[in-house]
């Protein structure tokens, strides 16, 4: 059934490219470098969000509560304080905002939607960092880990890292696609944000526009990511996760090409 899909990761001898399909629709499954760990990048941030949800079910936390912004964090590594780069940002508002507050709810939007580094952190630590991690392990989630927030450089030299690999973050999103996160209604918000997502030149880039995507991307360096459920007309959906590293970070981003593609061939084979 995936032969096409198999022949184009062929071609792939020198990045590797982790590939891990579920379709509701059928029950086809196809794994390809699935189990390999790497840096998760802002995919890390669905499991903030995941924790985000749990605290405000639990009444831990309000949407409409309102965190102060600051740009100041702490080390996993030794801690020492250090500060988000708003040019390594790809949301860049918040960081004019310093002093002023702003709700858990649009935080939340704009560290999926727009994959604010700064969002991000302030969310983990009202929420922490710890708690973030555990939800990932009460959800039965192997092979994933959150340890730090956004660029902390120090932690990242010793080698403190976030790790998840594609079969790991496919669990993650079946598991919100199945409404099993937190309540049905709380996956149900969880999706509607993913689907609000702003960066789409990997899975969607080559779907046609009837189909939904919630999904959510994550980049750094020479990692590129991209996980999310996808929605086609008339039919169960199904999740994607795509995992590389070892493209190169300024050749017209290769990656997204070839994650693009590899969406376009699984959607033209089962879709």
């Amino acid at each position: 059934m995936f032969e096409r899909l198999e022949n184009f990761l062929s071609q792939f001898t020198n990045q590797t490219v982790g590939v891990a399909l579920r379709d509701f629709e059928s029950g086809a499954e196809f794994y390809s470098n699935a189990d390999v760990l790497m840096h998760p990048a802002s995919t890390m941030k669905i499991p903030v969000m995941m924790e985000v949800f749990r605290q405000a079910d639990a009444g831990l936390l309000s949407f409409d509560e309102r965190l102060t912004i600051y740009n100041s964090f702490v080390s996993i590594a030794d801690g020492s304080s250090f500060a988000l780069d708003e040019a390594d940002d790809s949301e860049s508002a918040l960081y004019r905002r310093v002093g002023e507050s702003e709700t858990v709810r649009e935080l939340t939007r704009l560290m999926i939607v727009r994959s604010s580094n700064l969002a991000s952190n302030l969310l983990m630590d009202k929420v922490s960092t710890a708690r973030v991690n555990a939800i990932v392990k009460e959800c039965g989630v192997e092979n994933m880990s959150v340890i730090r927030g956004l660029e902390d450089k120090k932690a990242l030299a010793l080698n403190l890292n976030n790790a998840a690999s594609a079969r790991s973050s496919l669990r993650m999103l079946e598991l919100i696609a199945e409404g099993n996160v937190v309540s049905p209604s709380a996956c149900a918000e969880m999706i509607r944000i993913l689907s609000a997502q702003e960066f789409n030149e990997s899975i969607p880039a080559l779907l046609p526009n009837e189909v939904k995507v919630a999904h959510k991307t994550g980049w750094s360096e020479n990692f590129f990511h991209d996980i999310g459920v996808i929605f086609p007309p008339q039919r169960k959906p199904y999740v994607l996760a795509l995992f590389t590293h070892g493209f190169p970070e300024n050749k017209d981003y290769e990656a997204h090409q070839c994650m693009a593609q590899i969406s376009k061939i699984i959607y033209e084979e089962i879709a």
